[in-house]
């Protein structure tokens, strides 16, 4: 069974990221153009392939580190704060590609034996997931609590049946 750790849905016990990896992607965005948090959010979840897609709670406080190591800096532009790598943290970047490499391997692993058209597909069905999970906290609120119920049965049955489609 997969449960939602910090980084996704992965196999219990698993983790996609060691403590520290994610800012060498960041970094690695930045290198090709500046870019604002959300940006940078989904061009991660575009390389994920729907597979992941950060959180502004891992996003921010990465780039905030970033900005106070002298890695990259930000300047406020239309209402965002777009950031930018700096020469040190291009170098850093530079001392540190076996570390990016590996991850972005890593990463590949995770779905390099699927056809592109299936990551697209996958991509489709994590972000229907994710439209599902926001209408359901949208709705419920204005729904009751008396609605639960019938929504916790029809998710269950979906479950199986998406597990029976799975174990075929």
């Amino acid at each position: 069974m997969f449960y939602r750790q910090r980084y996704g849905f992965w196999p219990r016990g698993e983790r996609i990221f060691h403590k520290g990896d994610f800012k060498y992607l960041i970094l690695d965005l930045l290198k090709d153009k500046s870019r604002h948090g959300y940006e940078i959010i989904r061009d991660l979840e575009e390389q994920f392939h729907g597979f992941y897609s950060p959180s502004p709670g891992a996003v921010y406080p990465t780039l905030q580190w970033l900005e106070e190591a002298g890695y990259v800096t930000s300047v406020q532009q239309d209402g965002k704060r777009v950031y930018t790598i700096t020469e040190e943290g291009k170098r850093f970047l530079t001392e540190k590609e076996k570390e990016t490499e590996e991850i972005k391997n890593h990463m590949k692993d995770w779905w390099g034996h699927w056809s592109s058209e299936a990551r697209d597909e996958m991509r489709d069905v994590m972000h229907t997931l994710g439209d599902l999970g926001r209408m359901i906290g949208h709705q419920a609120r204005k729904a009751g609590a008396e609605k639960i119920p019938q929504v916790r049965e029809v998710l269950s049955n979906a479950f199986k049946e998406i597990e029976k489609i799975f174990k075929a």
